[in-house]
Parts: C-alpha cells; structure tokens; sequence
C-alpha cells in the first residue's frame, strides 16, 4: 500500500516516464492508495490551474482514499517537524503515510530522510 505525495502526482500528471511508470503499476493493484487531505489543497491550490487541469485532479483523486488532517495526524505531524525539521505539509504527509502503514512515493526523498525507518519510494 502507498501513499502519493503531491509531487508524485505533479510528475505524473505531466507525463514524467518514471513516475507514469510506477503510478501506473500502483494504480492497477487493488489495494488503497492514499493522499493526504494535504495533497488535495497543495494540488488545487496552484494560481495557473485551469479547468482541465483541475477536472484531471478531481477525477484521480476520486480513484483514492484521502486521509483527511485529524488529532492523532496533526500530534503526529508535530513530533515529526520538531523531531526532524521536516516542514509542516510533508510532516502531514508522512503522517499519513505513517497512520497508514503505507510507503510514501516521493520524487523528493531528501525532505523525509531524516525519518527513521520510514518507508520511501522514489519516482
């Protein structure tokens, strides 16, 4: 089971080869991929975003299971930015990934490196 950063899904909603690649193998399993609620307003927060676009976000996020910011995410998120320095939306991220049990899919590992044992897959 995985959970898809935002840039994850940037990367492949441009058509990046490695991150098609992968999302597509992840997408074809029938296990639950996960955003965070997180993701969803990083993605539809962008200025440019045009209706096509977001029409593309909205279909794929309805595909997933968003994980949305509670108690347990939030505390959790909080350790892991003052634990780890890890800036406050990708410690909700990983919270999540870690709330879920999940490997998180990532192009960019360096920002949750400083996590021990924490489960990445790079795009």
């Amino acid at each position: 089971m995985y959970t898809l950063d935002t840039n994850a899904i940037i990367y492949y909603f441009k058509g990046n080869e490695n991150a098609a690649s992968i999302l597509e193998d992840v997408f074809r399993k029938s296990s639950p991929v996960y955003i965070s609620s997180i993701t969803e307003v990083e993605l539809f927060g962008f200025p440019r975003l045009t209706p096509k676009e977001s029409k593309q976000i909205d279909s794929l996020i309805n595909t997933l299971s968003v994980i949305s910011l509670d108690s347990r995410i939030a505390r959790l998120a909080g350790f892991l930015r003052r634990k780890y320095g890890v800036k406050t939306p990708d410690s909700v991220i990983a919270a999540t990934a870690i709330f879920t049990g999940t490997t998180l899919i990532t192009r960019n590992v360096r920002d949750f490196q400083k996590i021990p044992n924490f489960p990445l897959l790079s795009i």
